[in-house]
């Protein structure tokens, strides 16, 4: 637990750091060698996926993803990467002479493209019109949300939320990170408006802090159902006391998508 909140407390500054103050191109760099951790992490660490062709097949596709994304390239590059995706896939697939399985064919997709694609939204939201003020936004969400969910379940905890999947997770704590939510995003509005002066939508943004923690917290137990499936208790030691990448970041996977729909449909500041 000390190691936890430690690696935490350190990890906020160099979060901060990353998105704030290095140069933009330094964003999809990073998210390529997460992307691609991740990628490994839900094929190999899980068990499910152990022939190196297909799993470095789908690190490749997962690294290209965030820089698709930076680069804006147009609709008929994005196909042609999918589908030399897939060809590759079938290739492999076609010469393993049935050792590789269509469900395993299933798992390098969702590792290679479905994730990175989720992940690497923050690209998209960093190409926003004031993207450093909405690129923040995910972690508020879904770190507060984590955090205070497990600080009010151990503090009020009773109830299991969902037993089978998180043992430790209780409804009080899902309530307490659901409340806490909102809250810290109605305070990044106050320090949106104090320090960069930007007037905050503050109905809008307790709105968007509940539902994202709705939202982070699916990604949580959806994550968890993996796990719970391949029997293992992280996906890595990426981080020392929070595990792999994916046990890090896997609300913040489901929360980045809705911040951007969010942000695209509803003013949460007033610039």
């Amino acid at each position: 637990m000390l190691t936890r909140v430690i690696v935490g407390v350190l990890g906020i500054p160099l979060l901060l750091f990353v998105l704030l103050v290095l140069p933009p191109v330094c964003l999809p760099v990073i998210l390529a060698a997460l992307c691609c951790i991740a990628a490994h992490e839900c094929m190999y660490a899980t068990g499910e996926v152990r022939h190196k062709g297909l799993v470095g097949l789908s690190m490749a596709m997962a690294i290209l993803v965030p820089f698709w994304y930076y680069f804006g390239l147009d609709h008929l590059a994005g196909f042609a990467g999918v589908f030399a995706f897939f060809l590759g896939m079938s290739i492999l697939a076609i010469s393993s002479h049935q050792t590789i399985k269509f469900g395993q064919m299933g798992i390098a997709l969702f590792a290679g493209l479905l994730i990175p694609g989720m992940l690497s939204v923050f690209v998209l939201l960093s190409d926003l019109e004031h993207g450093k003020l909405f690129i923040l936004l995910p972690f508020v969400s879904a770190f507060s949300s984590d955090a205070f969910a497990l600080f009010a379940g151990m503090a009020f905890g009773k109830h299991k939320l969902a037993p089978k999947l998180s043992p430790k997770k209780t409804i009080e704590g899902s309530v307490g990170g659901f409340l806490a939510s909102a809250v810290m995003c109605a305070l990044y509005g106050v320090i949106v408006g104090r320090f960069w002066g930007h007037s905050a939508n503050y109905p809008a943004l307790v709105i968007y802090g509940m539902l994202a923690s709705v939202v982070s917290q699916l990604g949580d137990l959806s994550f968890s159902y993996i796990k719970r499936e391949a029997g293992i208790k992280d996906y890595g030691r990426f981080l020392p006391g929070h595990g792999g990448v994916l046990d890090r970041f896997d609300s913040v996977i489901f929360c980045a998508p809705f911040t951007y729909i969010v942000v695209m449909l509803l003013p949460l500041f007033r610039f």
